[in-house]
């Protein structure tokens, strides 16, 4: 039986960098790091959410959260947009409308909350991992062809850990041999963020050519839902707004 969640008290830290409270009879102390979104804040809670053997899980919108029930209770706080869980952090995208000041309270105790009820991340059986995502193809798909190889090595040794450190992540979607043109999905901070195509161009771009002659370009893409998921959000936002 969950431990009842004591009303969590806030930490005395400018900006509101801080929310302690007792989560499944331990001190749950969550801190916050900005990341180069100013849309995305990371919300960490010194214990392990996804873990180092699960990959990641994006949720960029309410439709994906059901395997999650720490995703299904962040998403139902107004003002979240969508969510993406790392080994050890919790990235919270707003809409354009919400303030920070007014979220980071509730984000808060709706990952307190999560932690007192004993609930896992990820339901047993849902699908979570750095390529998760719909338009993906499986893995064995790959296994026989060396550039693939390298990238997908390239991106996870060089470019993937210094992504997570700002609370995003990239995943592999594909590669074309007659084009050379890598395709791929930016998740969690670096959705949307002004400064991913810089990134994906002046970093992932130019390591990826320097190492891989057969590669010629990369880009960014989107799942076909997500991009029918946004537009109905950008709608909903203007009807509240008028």
């Amino acid at each position: 039986r969950p431990v009842p969640l004591a009303v969590p008290r806030r930490v005395a830290a400018p900006g509101w960098r801080g929310w302690a409270a007792a989560a499944a009879g331990q001190e749950l102390f969550v801190r916050t790091q900005p990341t180069p979104n100013p849309s995305s804040l990371m919300f960490i809670p010194g214990q392990a959410v996804m873990g180092d053997d699960r990959g990641s899980l994006d949720v960029p919108n309410a439709a994906a959260a059901a395997g999650s029930p720490l995703a299904r209770r962040l998403v139902r706080v107004g003002g979240v947009k969508g969510v993406f869980l790392g080994s050890d952090f919790i990235t919270v995208t707003k809409t354009e409308q919400a303030d920070w000041a007014e979220l980071k309270p509730q984000v808060f105790g709706a990952i307190s909350d999560h932690y007192a009820s004993g609930d896992p991340v990820v339901a047993e059986g849902a699908a979570a991992g750095p390529e998760g995502g719909a338009g993906v193809p499986e893995e064995d798909d790959w296994e026989e062809d060396e550039v693939v190889a390298m990238i997908r090595e390239l991106l996870d040794t060089r470019i993937r850990p210094a992504v997570q450190d700002d609370g995003g992540d990239i995943a592999f979607q594909s590669f074309c041999h007659d084009t050379g043109v890598v395709k791929l999905k930016m998740q969690g901070a670096c959705s949307g963020c002004p400064s991913s195509s810089v990134t994906l161009k002046s970093g992932v771009e130019n390591m990826l050519m320097h190492y891989i002659p057969e590669v010629s370009e990369v880009v960014q893409v989107q799942d076909e839902l997500d991009e029918v998921n946004d537009a109905e959000f950008r709608k909903f936002e203007t009807q509240l707004s008028n």
